[in-house]
C-alpha cells in the first residue's frame, strides 16, 4: 500500500531539503535511503513527488534495500508512476552496487579460509530469487583459478552435473574445489539433496585426487560452511 502525503513538489522545497543540493552540500552518507532512490528516481508524476514513489518502492521491498535487490523490472513497475525507464534505473544502480562489492573481493587471489571464500561467493548470490550453484577451482596453494556458474534452478533446487564439475576441474588443472550455492528461501540449513550431493561429489573428487575443502550455502547475508560445521567429518 503506497503511504499517501501532501504532495508538494520537490522543486518547491527548500534549497537544503532537496536530495541533489543535500547531497552537494554535505555528501552522499548524509542522505537517506529515500533520499538516495529519489535522485534515481529524479522526477515524480502530477499527484506524487519523486520522493513519495522512493518510498512506495522500498515499501514494496519492506524497507530493506537487500530486497530491493532482488526485486526484477517487471516487480519495481506494479508501483503507480515508476514506469520502465524508472525500474531499469533502479535496477542498473542495484547491479552495479553487487558488482562494486564482487570488485572488492576479486582481488583476493588466495582463499585462506571460509570468510576469504564467503566475501567472493555471497555477492553472486545473497540476492537471488532463485537458486544459483558456483564451483571455485582452486591450486593445491589456495589460489584461484576460476569462479563458475554451474547451475541456475528453480525456487527451491537446481540442477548440478558432477561429472562436468570433475571435467572442468581437470581441464583448469585445479586440485581443490569449494562449492557454494543460495537458499532463497532463507534458511541455511543444509538439506538431505544438499547433503547426498556434498557427499557424492567428495568421494568422485578423492578418486581423482581432487579435494573438495568446503560446501557453503548463502542465504541472503547469513550462510554455513558445511567444513566448518562438521558435514566433512
Amino acid at each position: 500500500m503506497p503511504v499517501m502525503s501532501e504532495f508538494v513538489s520537490i522543486k518547491n522545497w527548500l534549497e537544503d531539503d532537496k536530495p541533489r543540493e543535500k547531497m552537494m552540500q554535505k555528501g552522499a552518507s548524509a542522505l537517506t535511503d529515500a533520499e538516495l532512490l529519489t535522485i534515481l528516481i529524479s522526477v515524480g508524476t502530477r499527484e506524487r513527488s519523486a520522493l513519495d514513489l522512493a518510498k512506495d518502492t522500498l515499501a514494496l521491498a519492506h524497507n530493506n534495500l537487500r530486497e530491493l535487490g532482488r526485486l526484477d523490472i517487471k516487480e519495481l513497475q506494479k508501483i503507480n508512476g515508476i514506469g520502465p525507464a524508472k525500474a531499469i534505473t533502479i535496477a542498473a544502480a542495484m547491479e552495479l552496487g553487487r558488482r562494486r562489492q564482487m570488485a572488492d573481493s576479486v582481488e583476493r587471489t588466495i582463499i585462506r579460509n571460509t570468510t576469504d571464500a564467503v566475501e567472493l561467493l555471497m555477492p553472486l548470490l545473497q540476492d537471488l530469487a532463485h537458486e544459483c550453484f558456483y564451483v571455485m577451482y582452486l591450486t593445491k596453494a589456495t589460489k584461484i583459478i576460476k569462479t563458475e556458474l554451474m547451475s541456475s534452478g528453480g525456487l527451491s533446487a537446481t540442477v548440478v552435473d558432477i561429472r562436468m564439475i570433475l571435467k572442468n576441474a581437470l581441464l583448469y588443472n585445479s586440485t581443490q574445489l569449494i562449492i557454494a550455492h543460495n537458499h532463497p528461501a532463507g534458511t541455511i540449513k543444509p538439506s538431505e539433496q544438499d547433503l547426498r550431493l556434498t557427499q557424492k561429489l567428495k568421494e568422485s573428487a578423492e578418486l581423482m585426487d581432487i579435494r573438495l575443502l568446503d560446501h557453503i550455502i548463502i542465504a541472503g547475508n547469513k550462510f554455513l560452511s558445511m567444513a566448518n560445521e562438521g558435514y566433512f567429518l
